[in-house]
């Protein structure tokens, strides 16, 4: 799957990440942030668009209704950050921790996490399309009743997801990790394992494997 990557200009003036609370309006655009401190604060309705956010951190900080476009985050730490009813598109996180982040009801389009913390983090009622998790660790995370459209789980710990009432038709989670997921078998149909993950599946279901 090829995702649009972030449309980003080559060079950007440097910034940081407090000017937003001197503008008018919550938006930052065409800016490089780097080792910015944004943490335990509540802001609505941001709009970042055009930017490269590298070691910064968001703990605790509450983002309802984030607009995010052409933006790369790299070595960012969100930790338990809320980002509920975000509109995502073209945005790449890397190497970022984002445990216990809330996306409920999030928009993503064109995403990508690569080598990403992503344990606990609530999904719940988001749509996905052309997303792709890679080498990342999703450890008891919740994607309850999402939409998940060419959608990708690349070598990441799965161990403990909830996809419960979400579809997997057609979701590659082939060479991924698990012990355990919360899936109900009629949305695993059409779903790409590996044999292995095959066989913990008919093990749910009370077969006995010999």
């Amino acid at each position: 799957m090829k995702l649009t990557k972030p449309n980003i200009l080559d060079a950007l003036p440097k910034g940081n990440f407090q000017d937003i609370l001197f503008e008018e309006d919550p938006h930052l655009s065409n800016m490089e942030i780097e080792g910015s401190f944004f943490d335990n604060e509540v802001l609505d309705r941001v709009h970042l668009n055009g930017m490269v956010i590298k070691h910064s951190t968001f703990h605790n900080t509450s983002f309802e209704n984030i607009d995010m476009t052409d933006v790369h985050f790299e070595n960012c730490d969100f930790s338990n950050a809320n980002l509920s009813t975000a509109s995502i598109h073209r945005v790449t996180f890397k190497n970022c921790k984002l445990l216990g982040v809330q996306f409920v009801e999030g928009r993503f389009g064109n995403v990508s996490f690569e080598n990403c913390l992503l344990s606990m983090c609530n999904f719940g009622d988001s749509k996905f399309e052309k997303t792709q998790f890679i080498e990342s660790n999703l450890q008891s995370a919740d994607f309850f009743n999402c939409k998940l459209k060419q959608t990708l789980y690349s070598y990441c710990d799965l161990n403990g997801v909830s996809f419960d009432s979400t579809k997997l038709k057609g979701i590659d989670i082939s060479t991924s990790y698990f012990e355990s997921l919360v899936v109900k078998m009629e949305d695993l149909k059409d779903c790409i394992v590996s044999q292995h993950q095959a066989i913990c599946f008919a093990s749910m279901l009370g077969l006995d494997i010999r």
